[in-house]
């Protein structure tokens, strides 16, 4: 599971690192970013960690363990929106494993809760190949998820990380403010901008998007989509419309389709992801708003019932608060250790 840009991107010279022509100087502060990340997505979880790490120290740790445990460790999870049924496996295999005296004490069950939740993170392939030339990449989400914020700091971070040359195609041809929004973060990391008048075809755009890109020798395409709930059909069908129209003038793209989600929305983001994955073939999530109200758990419920991998996570608007998912991170933050 990717832990820094590097490792969230396969390249030409294999998996991670930065692309074979391009010499990148490694960023000193990058160790302490990721720790300023991990404090901040810690801190943001707070309601839920205080919550469940209470429960887990009354369930695992004081008293005996029994029916009741589980039955306690249950409900905890599932109120951190870990999913029913993501729950029922993770707790059914730890019951197992205490049974069998592989386990003993709340540390190690502890401990082993926090591993099984990880592992479960961990479906798919977790990172993005970008080794096609160019590499299409199609965002799709729900209005309000933070889908073009998301764009915009995936390019700056490709530029600035990897090297590589991006162009942004702004396929959300029905909301001027998305067109703007994304025409400043081409601004911002130096990424050519496609844009169409205002309500014209999003798959016309798409199309000049990756045309335009292949033209400039580009590494990277991302085409940004109007924002729309999953419940309105035709806007899915415009989706599976607009990958063939990229079909048609790459053959094998888009190469990866990535959904943003709202972690604020709870179980509804697992519906979200469900319906969006039957419309397009959806490779990997973006989960954004982490911040106070957010329970966390739906990553692992997306994760563990659809075996869609979680990519990238954002915490805050800030630039550094967009970072590629790492499952052992993330289930430490979730349960406090």
């Amino acid at each position: 599971m990717a832990r820094d840009w590097q490792d969230l991107f396969i390249t030409a010279d294999g998996a991670g690192g930065p692309a074979g022509s391009v010499a990148v100087a490694e960023d000193p502060e990058q160790p302490e970013k990721k720790k300023r990340f991990f404090r901040k997505l810690r801190e943001n979880m707070a309601k839920t960690r205080v919550a469940l790490a209470a429960e887990v120290q009354a369930t695992l740790f004081e008293g005996d363990v029994d029916e009741e445990t589980w039955e306690r460790l249950e409900e905890a999870l599932i109120m951190a929106d870990v999913g029913a049924m993501t729950t029922a496996k993770v707790v059914a295999q730890l019951e197992q494993e205490a049974e069998a005296g592989s386990l003993v004490g709340g540390e190690q069950l502890s401990e082993r809760l926090a591993e099984l939740l990880a592992a479960l993170a961990r479906t798919g392939e977790g990172r993005i190949d970008v080794r096609h030339e160019p590499t299409v990449i199609m965002a799709v989400g729900v209005n309000g998820t933070g889908k073009t914020t998301t764009i915009g700091k995936l390019a700056y971070h490709l530029r600035s990380e990897l090297g590589m040359t991006v162009v942004l195609g702004a396929a959300d041809t029905f909301r001027a403010a998305a067109v703007e929004q994304l025409a400043g973060w081409a601004a911002r990391s130096g990424c050519e901008l496609v844009r169409g008048p205002e309500g014209s075809d999003p798959g016309s755009v798409a199309f000049e998007a990756v045309k335009r890109g292949r033209e400039l020798g580009a590494d990277v395409i991302i085409i940004d989509t109007a924002g729309r709930l999953h419940n309105q059909d035709h806007l899915m069908e415009e989706l599976s419309k607009i990958r063939r129209v990229i079909g048609k003038q790459l053959a094998d793209a888009p190469h990866e389709t990535l959904l943003t989600v709202d972690a604020t929305t709870g179980q509804n983001g697992l519906r979200q992801a469900k319906l969006f994955s039957e419309a397009v073939p959806v490779d990997g999530i973006v989960l954004t708003k982490l911040d106070g109200t957010a329970k966390g758990g739906i990553a692992l419920a997306i994760a563990g019932e659809l075996g869609i991998p979680v990519k990238l996570i954002g915490v805050g608007e800030a630039l550094e608060d967009l970072r590629p998912f790492d499952a052992d991170d993330f289930a430490r933050a979730l349960l406090g250790r």
